[in-house]
């Protein structure tokens, strides 16, 4: 499997993250829970970045102590590692993608996703103002520079059929990590791969007016961009333990949408490789993603016929061959935890 997340910086700065020490510093509440603390290990989708808001605002204000956690936080030396550590036990806990949920369970991974981070599509189509492009049916004999990511070729074949356009009649070139160079260098005249509060950001940082829309504006069914794994024998056997973590999290996520200088300062903390302007923008626009809550449901709910619609569309267009029901990819039984007092 590759991985669906296509970084603002260069791989470089990714590498150089994981040699930080990412737990994060500052004041921090007492354990409330008594008894020593559990540990739990998450693995990261990336390097640390606004995604990550809660989690280190739970790290830097004491939420998981007092939840009785010891947790430990990781980035992956391969993007493809989460799923595969959390389905190995060498990992609690993961952070990945729909999507990528739900190839693990073709490969018979044994992970489901229990709370989603963001629960809608990140990732976009993007070009920019001054190209004078005005929606995708103009698209028609320009240059797409794509990551090569399997799911999002399913995507950019979907927007194109909206507007009654093949792949062939583009010129989608597979630019890796090179997405912001392609479309500024000029080399690009789209991009679909980069998320609207990333690459987005960066763009608007840069005075590049992007014209930025979610891909489930532009025909692909919506999905949770970033969700919560877990192994589906250790929450048989510890399912406070996880319960506990996600309460925590949703502490630490409202926390740092109401103190959002202290998010970022955790942040930077964290890894002290990212640019303190641009990480600032990218927050504001994060922080009301992470926030999100599906009507009155609890934080972290992921919709199960949303997801039965998804994979649904993941079968259609070839990616995998059975179609799961929504149980076997997710379960929302570990919400709406409480922290004892």
């Amino acid at each position: 499997m590759k991985h669906g997340r296509i970084p603002a910086i260069a791989l470089a700065v990714v590498l150089l993250a994981l040699s930080l020490g990412l737990a994060a510093c500052g004041e921090k509440s007492e354990d409330t829970t008594g008894g020593e603390a559990q540990p739990i290990s998450l693995t990261l989708d990336f390097y640390p970045n606004p995604d990550h808001a809660g989690i280190y605002m739970a790290q830097k204000l004491g939420y998981f102590e007092e939840a009785g956690l010891d947790v430990s936080i990781n980035a992956p030396s391969d993007p493809a590692a989460p799923l595969k550590l959390v389905a190995a036990g060498r990992s609690d806990l993961g952070i990945s993608y729909e999507p990528e949920v739900a190839l693990a369970h073709e490969e018979d991974l044994g992970v489901v996703a229990i709370a989603a981070i963001v629960n809608r599509p990140l990732t976009s189509m993007i070009w920019l103002k001054k190209s004078a492009i005005k929606g995708v049916g103009e698209l028609k004999g320009k240059t797409i520079a794509t990551a090569g990511i399997p799911y999002q070729e399913a995507f950019l074949k979907t927007i194109l059929s909206r507007v009654k356009l093949t792949p062939e009649e583009v010129k989608a070139v597979n630019v890796g990590f090179g997405l912001l160079p392609a479309l500024v260098g000029g080399s690009a005249q789209a991009m679909l791969g980069g998320y609207s509060n990333v690459e987005g950001v960066a763009l608007r940082e840069r005075g590049k007016e992007p014209v930025v829309t979610p891909v489930d504006q532009l025909g692909v069914p919506t999905y949770d961009e970033l969700v919560l794994v877990a192994n589906k024998k250790m929450l048989e056997g510890e399912p406070e333990r996880f319960r506990l973590f996600i309460a925590a999290l949703e502490r630490g996520t409202d926390a740092a949408v109401e103190q959002p200088k202290v998010a970022t300062e955790a942040l930077l903390e964290a890894n002290s490789g990212l640019e303190p302007k641009l990480t600032e923008a990218e927050m504001t626009a994060t922080l009301p993603l992470l926030a999100a809550r599906t009507g009155g449901e609890p934080y972290g709910y992921m919709d199960p016929a949303a997801w039965t619609t998804f994979a649904g569309w993941m079968r259609d267009n070839g990616l995998i061959e059975s179609l799961p029901s929504a149980e076997e990819l997710l379960s929302n039984a570990y919400l709406s935890g409480e922290i004892p007092e």
